[in-house]
């Protein structure tokens, strides 16, 4: 018989002590729980989500990274459930990423991190993003251009330009995270800001900056004299 949260003794039904106790109330193992709804045939739906939050160490971070194929792993979780924690994480990114979008105005390499960390969150591959400036050097749009492998991502100039021209952008910061956590700029990266910056010049969108990031820290290409 697989193990419901339904069957659990009241005290245990997170479900149940949501509803009386409020969300806050819940552990993140208990959190997780409701959405599983069910374990497998030999544990609870709360003894499944502790198992799998132990294994990613306890973060939601590790949890955010687990693909479908690595979710099914897990006795108890199939296709459907692994989908349901795959879609919960992204709902929870583009929370973040959706609260800081209006009207923010980049003075530093700092705000420009604190502005696009969410965007970055739980990524095992590369992504590449653009932010979008008007003369003010607040962000009209946070664009992302491209994404790749754990190692790099290839970058179309001519899509990087063409949304400048489409958002009449006076200004660009550019930004990709390196999953490695490595916080060095390779010869390509270095190339590439390089590049868009000569032809910014030409049609008048400074790139004011470029940004590599991973999970708590980054690197700033202008803040290093790079640019």
């Amino acid at each position: 018989m697989i193990n419901s949260i339904a069957s659990l003794a009241a005290d245990d039904r997170p479900r149940e002590k949501l509803v009386s106790k409020g969300v806050k109330a819940l552990s993140d193992s208990e959190l997780l729980a409701i959405i599983l709804g069910s374990g497998s045939r030999n544990q609870s739906a709360i003894q499944l989500a502790q198992l799998i939050l132990n294994e990613v160490g306890n973060e939601y971070v590790g949890l955010g990274q687990l693909s479908i194929d690595e979710l099914k792993k897990y006795k108890g979780v199939g296709e459907a459930k692994a989908v349901a924690i795959i879609a919960v994480m992204e709902i929870a990114r583009r929370k973040n990423a959706g609260a800081n979008k209006k009207n923010v105005i980049v003075n530093s390499s700092r705000s420009v991190f604190n502005h696009l960390q969410p965007y970055f969150e739980d990524l095992s591959h590369e992504e590449f993003y653009v932010i979008y400036l008007n003369r003010a050097n607040t962000i009209i749009a946070t664009k992302q251009i491209s994404k790749g492998g754990i190692s790099q991502t290839v970058v179309d100039g001519k899509i990087v330009f063409n949304y400048a021209l489409q958002c009449k952008a006076s200004a660009m910061i550019l930004a990709h995270n390196h999953p490695s956590g490595r916080l060095v700029p390779s010869d390509s990266d270095k190339q590439l800001t390089q590049s868009l910056s000569r032809f910014g010049k030409f049609i008048d969108v400074q790139i004011l900056d470029h940004l590599i990031i991973n999970a708590n820290n980054y690197f700033s290409f202008a803040d290093e004299g790079l640019m």
